[in-house]
Formats: structure tokens, sequence, C-alpha cells
């Protein structure tokens, strides 16, 4: 450690926000734990670092973020026998190994539970760290609102839908783990948690409880659904501001009705039908669904003075024609963030361009990690839960038996190598979509996934080649390669 605290990394290359990469210094604090003005720094402390550390030329990037990780290292998060002190001991052992990986901070998920289970579970998975982990920022709930024919490996007897709205989001998850973010317990360094519910738009009850959680902090994924553009494009306007692993567990793009891919090109001539017309040719279901709400999310339409609705946006709309070569008009509808596992396996190399290329600013990274995620395991056959075993081949996981994919054993450092090379963009590009993407979609882009003044100190050295070189955790280095 320093003697006065102050740490220069010089030689490196730091990851923009807008994906570029800048060749310049980083000052932090270890003893704080957060990065530093270095000229403020200079001319209030009057003080230089006394630790100086060459890169000799890597990326020095923000901690990777991982928002949808099931387990690893041989601890599922979504099994829980009733004793709390193993589970919190399994929530340690991920934090503390998944550094290795390069992910400073991850959203351990759950999947589509036993009803009396969620409570307990939920509440466990509180904001967590330890001085050398990752952090644990909360808890992603993909399931149980989902729909049965993309249910993919969740249990179709537990499965449920919302028939009073979002007090049967309440009933299952626990009214408590639901309050206001503002209200909801913070982590040991301030930090409020963060929560993620996957669910399907149409299944009933559902879009109308999608405000309300919007309200409370909550962030509202559409995943393991069959919504049409209409229900997916109202989801959106009612507070969804999310995409569950793109492509996957959701209709594929059809070009009279992309459903929920199509809302990475959602067209700025998007007007307001009439909720008559939206779901004329919708399925008695998916109509029933959002019965009472759609009317509202369809006939609003931005005007001088009238507030701005979730999934809304007035800054630069343009509805008109207009002639002006190459500029396409921003639009009143705020497209969501869509998360994509680049593994190779769960979407094609153009599938995932295919994506980037129409909404990069939304793209956001994520491994869907099992637990048997360990970088240094083999293949074979391996436990899962229920009886049921994974079959592992490379970073294919798929159901023993079965050709239905099980989640991935693929790391986020290799999605991003593997995101570079699918899609042509720049390593500092790549990287943006596994740090500044994932923490600005949570609200949390001033603490994590960037390298503003202020921001934890979670950092990853990577090569040129996007290797993974060394972790640190809120200033101190946690992890380095072997030599």
């Amino acid at each position: 450690m320093s003697t006065n605290g102050l740490v220069c990394f010089t030689n490196c290359l730091l990851p923009q926000e807008d994906g570029g990469l800048l060749e310049k210094d980083l000052w932090i604090d270890e003893r704080r734990g957060v990065i530093l003005d270095s000229q403020l720094t200079f001319f209030e402390r009057r003080e230089r670092p006394d630790r100086i550390i060459d890169l000799g030329g890597n990326i020095l990037s923000p901690g990777l973020i991982d928002i949808q990780i099931n387990g690893a290292y041989g601890f599922d998060f979504s099994v829980y026998d009733g004793n709390d002190d193993a589970y919190k001991q399994g929530m340690k052992l991920v934090a503390e190994k998944i550094v290795e990986t390069g992910v400073t901070s991850l959203v351990p998920t759950i999947i589509t539970q036993e009803k009396s289970l969620y409570p307990k579970i939920l509440d466990l998975l509180r904001p967590f760290s330890t001085p050398t982990s990752a952090s644990l920022l909360g808890w992603h709930a993909e399931g149980p609102f989902i729909d049965m024919a993309k249910r993919g490996a969740h249990a179709p007897p537990f499965l449920l839908s919302a028939p009073d709205g979002f007090r049967s989001f309440e009933s299952a998850y626990g009214a408590h783990n639901l309050v206001d973010s503002e209200d909801w317990l913070m982590s040991a360094d301030g930090q409020c948690g963060v929560r993620i519910i996957t669910g399907a738009p149409e299944i009933k009850g559902v879009m109308g409880a999608l405000n309300e959680l919007s309200k409370r902090g909550i962030v509202f994924s559409i995943g393991h659904s069959i919504a049409s553009s209409d229900i997916a494009t109202a989801a959106v306007m009612q507070g969804a501001r999310l995409i569950t692993h793109l492509f996957n567990a959701m209709p594929q793009l059809h070009h009279r009705d992309p459903s929920i891919i199509g809302l990475l090109g959602a067209s700025p001539h998007l007007s307001a039908p009439s909720a008559a017309d939206s779901f004329s040719s919708a399925s008695p279901t998916a109509a029933s669904a959002i019965s009472g709400i759609t009317s509202e999310a369809f006939d609003y339409q931005s005007s001088p003075g009238s507030p701005v609705k979730p999934g809304m946006s007035r800054a630069g709309s343009r509805s008109e024609l207009h002639l002006d070569k190459g500029q396409v008009a921003d639009m009143a509808f705020s497209r969501p963030y869509y998360d994509m596992i680049v593994d190779g396996i769960h979407s094609h190399p153009n599938s995932v361009r295919l994506a980037y290329s129409a909404f990069p600013d939304g793209c956001i990274l994520i491994t869907d990690a099992m637990k048997i995620l360990d970088p240094n395991l083999r293949d074979g056959v391996h436990e899962w839960r229920d009886g049921k075993r994974f079959v592992k081949e490379g970073d294919k996981l798929y159901l023993e038996g079965t050709s239905t994919l099980a989640g991935s054993v693929v790391t986020l450092d290799k999605c991003i190598r593997n995101f570079s090379r699918f899609t042509g963009c720049s390593l500092g590009e790549a990287i943006k979509c596994a740090t500044f993407n994932p923490a600005k979609c949570l609200g949390i882009e001033d603490r994590k996934g960037t390298l503003r003044p202020g921001a934890d100190a979670d950092l990853v050295v990577l090569d040129r080649q996007g290797n993974l070189v060394s972790t640190w955790v809120r200033g101190r280095q946690v992890w380095g390669k072997a030599d």
C-alpha cells in the first residue's frame, strides 16, 4: 500500500463511456476504494501518488458486471435447503471466486421456484460483499410469471399468473422484498440494492403491475414470453426496461410481427393506434392480459407540458417527414436494453451482430451461467437439481437426455472477446457492453461500470487481446494471472 493511499496506474488504455479507448493515467485512493479526479486531488491535497503501477500498455477497465448469473463453483442461487448459514456461505464462495473471471459486481439470479421459497431466498439475496470479493448487488427473479410455451428449463407446476396485478407479485416474492428502492436494505457501502424481475407481459395481470414495479425501482425485463409486437411495446411504455437473453425463449423475428426482438428496431413511425386496432388480431389471452391499460399505453402521445411516462422520451422526437440525409429521427419511444449470452451457442454470431447493429447503446453481455461455472471444470455429466443432470460440452450446457439449453458455462471475459469478433466492434465497445451499459440499465452508473471520479475502484486489467490479467476490488488487487 502507498504511504498516502494514492495510486497511479500509468501506461494504460482507459475505456470511455462511448466505447473509445484513451491513453491516460488513472488515480485511485486505495484507502477509500474510489477513483479520483487527478487534477482536483493534486491541487486540493498537494500530493502525488506514492505508488505508481505501469500497466505496460494494457487496458484498465471498470470491473465487469453480470446481471444474470444462476450460480457458479458448485453453488446454485436457486437451491435453498432451509439452512441460512449454508446459503450465505455459498453466496460468499461465488463472490470470492468469480473475480478470477473479471466480474466485480453481479446480480444473483434464481429461476422459477415453489412459491413459498421466494420470500426467504430473495431476502437472503440482499446486497453483499467482503473486502476481497465481488459485490452481490441484489436479486434477479427469472419467473414465475412467465409463459408456459417459452418456459425452457423452468418447472411447469410452479408457473403463475398475476390475477391481482401488483398484489400477486407481492404475494409471490414477499411484500418486504418489493418496497420502494430507497427503503430497501442498503449495502454496507450505502448503495441501494438492485432488483430485476423477468416475466411475460402477456400473462394475465402482469402488464397491470409494471408501472408500480417501475415506481419502486425494480427493473422489469421481458423474457420467456410469446408477446406480440403490440404487447411488447405496451410493456415498455408501462415501464419494462430490459429484454432477457435476446433471441432465446421468445418468438423468432417475423417481418409482419417482429415480436419482442422487434423492439430493437422500433420504428420512428410508431404511433398510437387505438387499443381495438392494436389488438384486433391478438389472441384472446393476450388481449385480456392487458385489458384496461392498453388504451392508455397506446393513446398517449407526447405534447408540450404533458408528463413523460416510463418508456417515453420527448427529447428530439420527430414524426414528420424530413429531407435530412442520413439522419434518423429520434422517437418518443425509448427502446429497452437487451442482454445476450455471447457464447456462440445461444445465438449465432450473425444474430449477435444484427442486434448490435440495430441498437448498440442498449446491448448488455451476460453469462446466464449455471452452478457448474468454473474455468477449470472438465466436460462431462454433472448433477443439477430435482434428480436432473447437466451435460457440459465446452461452453455448451444442456439437460441430459434432451437438446434443451440450460444456461451456460461461459465466462464474461470470454463473452467480451467473442462479441468483438462476432460484431467487428472494437474491444472498447465490447467492454462497454459488460460495464457501463449494464450499470446504466440498473441506474448505478455513478458507482459501477465506469471510471468516473467518485466511482468504486473496481477494476480489471486486460491485455490488448481482451485476456484477463488482474482484478481489483475497491482499489486492492484480489486476483492476478499466474506468470
